[in-house]
């Protein structure tokens, strides 16, 4: 059976020691693969993190050299706040290329997440930019939005760090920016965009456009239609989706690099004993494809707040995590993602939180989870 420290070394062997030589008490790798194990079996911060390797000593020696010991709970957090995010990043995703290497990446959900308890007195809470593949259940990237700024600049710096070919990239209002749908189209992949109130004209130009169209039975355009019916819980929901490929009548239409389709979803809810309600949200894509693509794509994209960020505060309690360091909080951040789509990827029907109580209690299945999908995966 391939050891722990093995697998991880093979995905961090690039990252460099961010400490001066004559202060290092323990190796970086050890550190590295405590923390990730640790965080696997249920630990939340670098106390825990600490206590599981105080724990777990024998076991992990028989594979870790630990020269001094295990490390404290300070030394991990002044390693990980030293440590780049970007070189950890680049590690990770190297992980996550080999993960996804056996199923082509199709859709791309980029959506942003605010650590809320990261705040301090002199610093806001830490919001994280991440990319997801809706099929794989990977964390292909995250970059971190400065502060006094926000998503429309982490975004474009998160796509250069993306292999986009092929993918359509779905991204919610506040991603719909020329600039935006422009890096996407450069780096080979379609978009679709989300168009509210921040693009006034586009949207005025949509609209009209729709409202044309159904007046004249869409006489002369190429359209096509698709709906769905979802019931369960006391509601009844309906979704009917209308796209038009090569629109007239966008004023800026140059302006975005490769448009092809405009499209229009009317959702109606209906909840057992209260009145239907009604929201009609619009959308642009670079991609010439059927009303049915575009809605699936629309409804996968908010698979990254169910399978992402909901697991990262259920499951991690992360909303709850005090670290407020930047450079520690955004690499622990990582390592939650990176433990959650090992757990996910693991073929056991146990929840995520069940999955990290038994890999604490079982090295076999921690050993299993680190090598993905079951040992499956070629890593």
């Amino acid at each position: 059976m391939t050891q722990p420290h093995l697998i991880i070394k093979k995905h961090f062997r690039k990252l460099k020691d961010p400490r001066r030589a004559h202060r290092r008490l323990h190796l970086l790798m050890d550190i590295i693969v405590i923390a990730i194990c640790a965080v696997i079996c249920g630990c939340d911060d670098w106390q825990q993190v600490a206590t599981f390797g105080r724990e777990r000593r024998d076991w992990l020696q028989g594979f870790l050299e630990l020269p001094n010991g295990i490390p404290s709970h300070d030394t991990f957090e002044r390693v990980f706040d030293r440590v780049h995010p970007e070189a950890f990043q680049a590690c990770f995703r190297e992980w996550m290329q080999a993960l996804s290497a056996a199923l082509p990446i199709q859709q791309i959900a980029i959506d942003g997440k605010s650590l809320r308890g990261s705040a301090s007195g002199k610093l806001g809470a830490l919001h994280l930019v991440s990319a997801w593949a809706t099929a794989n259940h990977l964390t292909l990237g995250q970059v971190a939005v400065a502060d006094k700024s926000n998503e429309i600049t982490a975004i474009p710096k998160l796509l250069e760090l993306l292999d986009l070919q092929g993918a359509l990239v779905t991204i919610d209002a506040m991603g719909c920016q020329t600039e935006i749908a422009t890096k996407i189209r450069e780096r080979g992949g379609d978009y679709v965009l989300a168009v509210k109130d921040n693009q006034p004209t586009l949207l005025e130009d949509i609209q009209s456009c729709f409202t044309q169209a159904f007046d004249s039975d869409f006489a002369g355009l190429k359209y096509d239609q698709y709906e769905t019916a979802d019931k369960g819980h006391g509601r009844v929901e309906k979704r009917y989706y209308t796209i038009v490929s090569d629109p007239p009548g966008l004023r800026q239409a140059e302006r975005w690099e490769g448009l092809r389709v405009i499209g229009m979803c009317v959702s109606e809810r209906t909840v057992t004993g209260k009145a239907t309600t009604m929201e009609t949200r619009y959308f642009i894509g670079s991609r010439k494809a059927s009303a049915k693509i575009y809605g699936r794509a629309l409804r996968n994209h908010w698979g990254i707040e169910n399978n992402l960020h909901w697991q990262l505060d259920v499951s991690f309690r992360e909303d709850k995590n005090r670290v407020s360091k930047r450079h520690e909080a955004e690499n622990l951040g990582l390592l939650r993602k990176l433990a959650m789509t090992l757990l996910k990827r693991h073929p056991d029907p146990r929840s995520v939180a069940c999955k990290r109580l038994a890999a604490a209690l079982n090295t076999a299945f921690l050993h299993e989870v680190l090598r993905g999908a079951g040992g499956s995966a070629k890593l």
